[in-house]
């Protein structure tokens, strides 16, 4: 398995907890709209969203493919509003959110 596809380890009850209390689509969507508002970054935000989800099926984490458009929504949250703190923002504001902590590990990671 590739290292940027490996999500956090967990215990399988935690696992399964986390999973009943993911993010979805609209609520990621909506956050990154509070944090961002110029064009490109919100269509770059979806390409991204897209090609994860592209990847997660054609390396077989079909199950996955929602965490990980989730992901590329989320990837960028910060850089418009705090470019030279990119990465690391994003994971105070996640936080605030209440946004589940491997979704901020892995946008986390790409930076």
């Amino acid at each position: 398995m590739l290292d940027c596809l490996r999500r956090p380890s967990f215990k399988h009850n935690q696992y399964k907890l986390e999973r009943m209390n993911q993010m979805n689509k609209e609520e990621a969507w909506n956050l990154l709209n509070q944090y961002n508002k110029e064009e490109f970054h919100l269509e770059h935000a979806q390409v991204v969203e897209q090609t994860m989800k592209y990847f997660a099926r054609k390396l077989g984490y079909e199950k996955e493919e929602e965490f990980w458009g989730i992901v590329g929504l989320l990837h960028d949250l910060d850089f418009e509003q705090y470019p030279n703190e990119h990465c690391i923002k994003s994971q105070e504001l996640m936080r605030e959110h209440g946004v589940e902590e491997s979704i901020i590990h892995a946008t986390a990671s790409h930076g």
